[in-house]
């Protein structure tokens, strides 16, 4: 009964970092369409929920890579009740390492990637329980850092490009015009990395689920995923989808470059290309990288355009601890889990991990109400000097000032 438990709080962990991943990362598909007015934010997010749920079910390839590609299975004898806690206990403390990172960068509007804060969260639990030979490091490489080394570079590349292209054969057009036109261009632009990004994203909790499943015997290693949890990792990323991650939409759509809709549509059509290439090879790529790197090629790719580097900077230093850092919290709360259960038992370790996860979850989002940031003022002008998510307060206006005066 214990075991079936745990089993099912790690599954539900599962399922929230997938609510934080579609949450997190909205604005990798709708961000652009949003800043250029192509779509309203709303109406953004909604349609990317429903295309993420769509896309969920189009492959298991990168699901596959997930659950055989990280942490070496070989390393336990899972007829054995220890093994299985201890391999259902690098899930879950893998995955508490993954959503503290992505409610961490969400906070600051930093479009890191949900993938790699798994990856690293797993990678981290894993030398904890096992030392480094309990992951599959060729695996790791060859799937994982090095398709994340080359996405934003080649994303960028075909965006400058497609940029580039856009821009001359239309310069005869007026801007007016070429804005309206390209703006229906870009709903369907959007809406394909949107699918994309179901195809690739939402896989990924399905591998970690079929992990926990694999582990407490429900499941064999060469088993297919059941359409049960196919069902649940879609609907929980169309739902943190349809949530909105505002933030990390406004850094995206207004803080890295000013885009019109031509660099839009080029952004999203190369990053959509890329993502469902990825899939297809069952590479566990980062769209955060993807949309990020294709955004940043517009601005290089349009002549009078430019990027801010500074933002960009802060991102790609997010990018090189992603990994690091999210694994230290693995370790940590492997340490916890594991720990109490050596002195007490299983599930009050679990719970206490559990309790950690959840009151740090609520410290970052009662942090994000003293300034949020919603599809109100998602698209307020940018302030260069702080290059801060949060939008400036508005100025006070003469009677709201007598108004203060009045009261002191």
């Amino acid at each position: 009964m214990t075991e079936l438990i745990i089993l099912l709080i790690v599954i539900v962990t599962a399922l929230a970092f997938d609510f934080t991943n579609g949450f997190h990362d909205t604005g990798n598909a709708m961000a652009t369409s949003i800043a250029t007015g192509a779509l309203k934010p709303k109406i953004a997010v909604a349609l990317s929920a429903l295309l993420n749920l769509v896309g969920a079910f189009l492959s298991v390839e990168v699901a596959s890579t997930v659950a055989k590609g990280i942490v070496d299975l070989d390393q336990f004898d899972l007829s054995n009740a220890w093994d299985s806690h201890q391999l259902l206990l690098v899930v879950f403390a893998g995955l508490i390492g993954a959503i503290v990172w992505n409610l961490l960068t969400w906070l600051l509007g930093i479009p890191s990637s949900s993938s790699h804060a798994l990856f690293g969260g797993l990678i981290g639990a894993a030398i904890a329980s096992l030392g480094f030979g309990g992951v599959v490091w060729e695996g790791v490489l060859s799937k994982m850092i090095l398709p994340a080394l080359a996405a934003p570079v080649v994303a960028g590349l075909v965006a400058a490009i497609g940029t580039f292209a856009v821009y001359g054969i239309t310069k005869a057009v007026a801007d007016e015009e070429k804005n309206r036109y390209f703006r229906w261009g870009q709903i369907g632009s959007a809406s394909l990395v949107s699918l994309a990004h179901g195809t690739n994203d939402a896989q990924k909790t399905m591998g970690v689920i079929f992990l926990s499943l694999v582990a407490t015997g429900h499941l064999g290693a060469a088993a297919d995923i059941p359409f049960w949890v196919k069902a649940t990792c879609a609907l929980a990323i169309a739902i943190g989808t349809y949530m909105g991650g505002w933030r990390v939409i406004r850094t995206l759509g207004k803080g890295l470059v000013e885009i019109d809709s031509p660099q839009g549509m080029a952004a999203e059509t190369s990053s959509a290309a890329i993502i469902l290439t990825s899939s297809h090879f069952g590479m566990a790529l980062s769209t955060t990288h993807v949309a990020t790197g294709s955004i940043m090629g517009t601005g290089i790719g349009r002549k009078g355009a430019s990027v801010r580097w500074s933002v960009a900077g802060r991102m790609a230093m997010a990018w090189l601890i992603t990994l690091p850092a999210s694994a230290i919290v693995g370790i940590f709360c492997w340490w916890v889990a594991h720990g109490i259960g050596l002195i007490s038992s299983d599930l009050l370790g679990v719970l206490v991990a559990f309790a950690i996860l959840l009151s740090l979850s609520g410290y970052i989002f009662a942090r994000s109400r003293r300034a949020p940031v919603d599809p109100s003022n998602v698209n307020a002008d940018w302030d260069d000097e702080t290059n801060g998510v949060e939008p400036a307060a508005a100025p006070k206006t003469d009677l709201q000032s007598n108004e203060n005066e009045v009261t002191k």
